[in-house]
């Protein structure tokens, strides 16, 4: 789409160059309107510096430990990349929203909510892209000096190459983070031209060929609402084998008690309680947890590893939220942490993270344990599996 009215600047988030050319093409086109690659939410925080507003006792119910240290590690990563280069990351959409009100623009957000397209990626990636992608993100946190040249992020050729590594590594994830939002942001970009106002797009290099491509071809944009749709959880084999597992000990157990055979019953409580209890307290405490908090996990795991709606992180989690209850002042500074150690030592982060590995370590010990109390009662597991499997094929 050839459109004089539209200027679109592709950028690096933490890049003084940036900076630099956003701040020459406002003033040179003088437009209208400033579209920035902001939500409502990275605009608060950003401008505002206002903390996003987080119930950590609503996060551990819901499940969405994971997806919340995941963002909080990628956002730390952005940042450490930041302080490299003494650039702060988004100042260069910073710069543009001042520059708008410099030269009396209205200023347009035209990006995705942070929140749903956090959720989209998530849902759409399976346990395995998950893990590898939060192991190869804590391996960069860690260290590596490896030299960063953002600038050479800038070359398109470079973005692709990055775009198609992330498409091989997670296809899913690269249309969540990626094509859906260029779609999302051409949408709103239309919508301004329709208006017949001039507008500067400030907007990450990544996106730039991606948006094109969908103001060339409006007819491909998907629906608003489609976009905005927060998936629930799907169906996975995973998860499948999980509740398997599950009710064959339950099964087990109940045939030993009917048995009346104190000893097999004995010895199968004990290997399930110590499993379960050793494992999701040993996450607790690798998560630098409140004594009480991996007391509480080693006691409950036999217990809720049988419970699909309670995991063992739920219970520890709020009990670590009791004992080290996050501040307001926490919850500012998880914005602006500029170390490992300072984000280990985040009370808020802390209490996620103990949700986090406590529910790892159970989830694990669910498995080891039903593996232990099914080989002892002479159930062959792998038979078991392909029989399952074969019932849904």
């Amino acid at each position: 789409m050839e459109d004089d009215r539209l200027v679109m600047v592709g950028t690096a988030h933490v890049s003084r160059e940036s900076i630099k050319e956003v701040e020459e093409v406002i003033e040179r086109e003088k437009p209208d309107i400033v579209a920035v690659e902001l939500c409502e939410k990275r605009y608060r925080a950003l401008v505002e510096k206002t903390p996003p507003e987080i119930s950590i006792k609503d996060v551990i119910k819901s499940g969405e430990v994971y997806l919340l240290l995941f963002q909080w590690i990628l956002a730390y990563f952005q940042r450490k990349v930041g302080k490299t280069l003494g650039v702060r990351p988004g100042e260069e959409m910073l710069r543009a929203i001042e520059k708008a009100r410099e030269t009396g623009a209205d200023v347009a957000l035209i990006d995705r909510d942070i929140t749903i397209t956090f959720r989209r990626f998530w849902a759409r990636m399976s346990l395995m892209e998950k893990l590898r992608m939060t192991f190869a993100l804590i391996r960069s946190i860690g260290g590596g000096g490896e030299e960063i040249d953002v600038e050479e992020m800038k070359k398109e050729d470079v973005v692709e190459r990055l775009i198609e590594e992330l498409r091989k590594f997670s296809p899913s994830a690269a249309t969540v983070l990626v094509d859906e939002r260029d779609a999302f942001i051409a949408g709103n970009l239309l919508n301004l031209l329709s208006t017949g106002k001039k507008i500067v797009a400030v907007v990450g290099a990544g996106h730039q060929e991606g948006i094109k491509r969908y103001l060339d071809n409006p007819e491909e944009i998907p629906s608003m609402g489609e976009l905005l749709h927060t998936p629930g959880k799907r169906f996975s084999i995973f998860r499948f084998l999980a509740y398997g597992l599950i009710l064959a000990v339950l099964l087990i157990f109940m045939a030993i008690l009917f048995s009346f055979n104190t000893q097999m019953i004995i010895t199968a409580i004990f290997y399930w309680f110590i499993i379960n209890g050793i494992l999701a307290g040993l996450g607790a405490l690798i998560a630098r947890a409140h004594p009480l908090s991996i007391a509480v996990a080693f006691l409950t795991a036999w217990l809720t590893s049988l419970v699909p709606f309670i995991g063992a992180g739920w219970v520890a989690g709020i009990v670590e939220l009791w004992k080290r209850e996050p501040t307001s002042e926490d919850l500012g500074r998880m914005v602006h942490v500029s170390s490992f150690r300072e984000l280990l030592d985040n009370r808020v982060f802390r209490v996620i993270l103990v949700a986090a590995l406590t529910n790892l370590g159970s989830m694990i010990g669910t498995f080891l344990g039903a593996y232990v109390i099914l080989r002892l009662y002479g159930f062959d597991i792998v038979e078991g599996i392909k029989m399952g499997l074969g019932g849904i094929i």
